[in-house]
Order: structure tokens, then sequence, then C-alpha cells
């Protein structure tokens, strides 16, 4: 009876512990995503405050009783944002489009194919991942200015369409795959085109998914290169167009507007990334696992 009791009590404690543990980390974690969102809830509520009113605030205010959208459609009406949403969609499709080619083909040769220095050559390959970007940028700056492709849409999408990050994770996760598929397949008169198509492709779906998400966010959120590599409003990307706002002194004036154009530019990607996280996480923990 008496070892009875004690296991009882042993087992209350342990609930107890397991509560109060539980309780602890919860309030961590509600604490850490009020820290990370609020920065957005701040930036969705400036949009839609009157402009009278915001500027009449001398104790900034955590909600308003009275939104408006007027601040939307100024911010479409200051500056073209339009047209570089427009720019940004193009950039971003075209430039995804062509990098997946790159990197699915060379994710194949690295995996599967065998030539001669092949581990030589993906290990130069790798080493490119030391060089600091900034001199990767001075590079291409030089090359695409020498090629006359200044102001131009080629010129915004070539220095971006390879990674070898990508091409490393997607390789490693087309090493995963058995050899004996490849081999059954060869000798059924299959091609390496239609392997890779086949049978490759549909089985690493979720890793290439997740690339194609973390380099439409990439081409999104593009700010260094197009600011060089562009200096007409013709081929300003979003990145541009929001600099231009707070350079040409409308969003300095007029902070709810200049809210507003980041809030249209900031929520394709949050609808993106809402949909689409656990196929990234799916993606990236099967690029990081051998075998």
């Amino acid at each position: 009876m008496a070892k009875q009791v004690d296991y009882e009590r042993i087992e209350r404690s342990a609930k107890t512990r397991n509560t109060v543990r539980n309780t602890i980390v919860y309030i961590l974690l509600t604490f850490w995503a009020v820290m990370v969102l609020f920065p957005f809830y701040w930036m969705v509520l400036t949009s839609v405050k009157d402009y009278g009113s915001y500027n009449a605030e001398r104790i900034p205010a955590l909600f308003t009783l009275h939104p408006t959208f007027e601040n939307y459609a100024e911010a479409f009406t200051a500056v073209p944002l339009a047209q570089y949403f427009g720019n940004t969609v193009i950039f971003t499709l075209v430039t995804t489009a062509v990098m997946l080619i790159v990197t699915i083909l060379a994710a194949f040769a690295f995996s599967r194919l065998n030539f001669k220095g092949k581990d030589l050559v993906f290990t130069l390959f790798l080493a490119l991942m030391m060089i600091p970007n900034e001199l990767v940028i001075i590079t291409n700056f030089v090359t695409i200015t020498d090629l006359d492709l200044r102001n131009t849409f080629t010129g915004l999408i070539l220095p971006s369409v390879t990674s070898v990050f990508y091409i490393y994770l997607l390789k490693e996760n087309f090493a995963q795959i058995p050899d004996e598929l490849y081999y059954a397949a060869k000798v059924d008169g299959c091609s390496d085109l239609k392997y890779l198509l086949k049978v490759m492709v549909p089985i690493c779906k979720p890793t290439i998914v997740t690339v194609t998400i973390l380099k439409v966010i990439e081409c999104w959120n593009s700010y260094v290169w197009p600011r060089l590599i562009t200096d007409d409003q013709a081929y300003f990307l979003v990145s541009n167009g929001i600099q231009e706002i707070r350079e040409n002194g409308f969003g300095r004036e007029n902070i709810p507007a200049m809210m507003a154009a980041v809030v249209v530019i900031s929520v394709p990607l949050i609808i993106l990334f809402l949909i689409f996280h656990k196929k990234i996480m799916e993606g990236v923990s099967r690029g990081g696992t051998k075998g």
C-alpha cells in the first residue's frame, strides 16, 4: 500500500513538473511571437490610420477606431507602384524558372552521372560559397556593364540564375535515391533526361518546392543588385520603389501611405510562406538527411 502511495505521489510530482515546464515554455513562446509579430502589426496599423490622426498623436496609439484605406490608393498614385510590382513578378518568375532548370540539371549531373574529375569539380564548386558576396557583385556589375545590359531584364536576371547552395541541397537529395532504380531504368532503355523527369523529380518534389519558394522570396526581396544595375524607372523592382518613395520626400511626409506600400509588397510573401511552410520544412529536412 505504501509503495502504491509513493508511486502516485511520484506520478503527481512528475505531472506537476511537466505542467510547470510546459507553462513556462508556452509563456516564452508567446512572448517571442509577440516580439516577432508586433512590427508587422504596427506596420498594418499605421497603414490604416488617417494622415491627420497619425500626425496628431503625441503618444502612438496601439489601435484605431476609424481605419481608412485611402493610404493604399495614395501609395499607388504617388509612385508607379503597380509597375514596380509587375516588374518584380516578371523578374521573380523568369529567374526562378531558369534557376530551377539549371539547378536540377546540375544536381543530376553531380549526383548520378560519372565523369572524370567529378568530385574535384564539385569540391571547387562548393568552394564558391566561401567567396564574399561583395566580390561577386562587383564582378557581375563589371560583366553586365561591359555587355551593355544595364537597365534590362536580362541584366537583372542573369546573375541570379544559379545557386551553389540550392544545387548542393538538391544534389544531396538526389543522391538518396537508390542506384538500382537508375540501372533498372537504363536496362529498360530509359534516357537520362527521361529518368530525371519521370523518377527523380517526382521523388524529390518536396525539396524542389522548397528551393522554388526560397528563390521566389530571395528574388522578391532582392535589393542590392537591382539598385546597382538599374537607374531607369521602367525597370525598377518593388525594393527600388520603396527606396524611391523614401527618397522623394513622399515617404517621409506621409508615413501611413509609406506603410501601406510596404504592406502591399509584404503580403504576397507572407501568404506564400503560410501556405507552403510545411513543404519548406519537409524539403530542408529531406535535403539534410542521408540514407
